[in-house]
Order: C-alpha cells, then structure tokens, then sequence
C-alpha cells in the first residue's frame, strides 16, 4: 500500500501565497506521473497541474503562470507553489500519484486525503 499525505493547505488573501506539499509513503519502486487536482464546493474535481518523472509539466489554463508543480524524486514528494491566488481558487486541493510497487506489477493510482485552500479576504 501507499499513502500520501498532503501539507500546506490554509486561508489565504487574494493575491497571496500557498505552497502545498504532498510525500508519498509504503510500498513503492517508482512513481510515474504525479499531480494535484482540486475540487471546489458544488464543481467536480478537476486536474490542475501534473508532472512526469522526467520532469515535463502541464497545467490547467486558469492557473498558467501563477502556479508551479515540482517534485523531488528522492523524497517521493511534489509540491505544489501557488502565487496571485484568488477566491476562484478556493477548493480542496488533493495529490495524486502513479506508483508502481514492484517492477513486475501495474502502475496504480494513489489519492491523498485532500487539504483545503480558502481566498478570501
């Protein structure tokens, strides 16, 4: 099994800053693609940045230029550095990741739990 939990998350002003961070724990050989993807009230969830093992980033349009993902391999952990954030941010932010526990075995999907970011003045 593997966990992830996420860190980070808290209320904000607009135009301020967050980072979050997400380490990823257990039974793991390597990590693929990792990303974030927040869900805000009453919307489904969506992708809002990911990151490949090889460092290849995209992101979802609202957020170009003001968010940033990053990872450190050997920490099992990405991050994720939020700048000019504004009340339409307001969401709970959850870290993914593909993880293949063995070389052997599938790559499966991890979620962590989710932590919430609120802009709001």
């Amino acid at each position: 099994q593997v966990q992830l939990v996420e860190s980070g998350g808290g209320l904000v002003q607009p135009g301020g800053s967050l980072r979050l961070s997400c380490a990823a724990s257990g039974s793991i050989f390597v990590i693929n693609s990792m990303a974030w993807y927040r869900q805000a009230p009453g919307k489904q969830r969506e992708l809002v940045a990911v990151i490949a093992s090889g460092g290849y980033t995209n992101y979802t349009d609202s957020v170009l230029g003001r968010f940033t993902i990053s990872r450190d391999n050997a920490k099992n952990t990405v991050y994720l550095q939020m700048n000019s954030l504004k009340p339409d941010d307001t969401a709970v932010y959850y870290c993914n990741a593909g993880v293949k526990s063995r070389p052997w075995l599938r790559t499966v999907d991890y979620w962590g739990k989710g932590t919430l970011v609120t802009v709001s003045s």
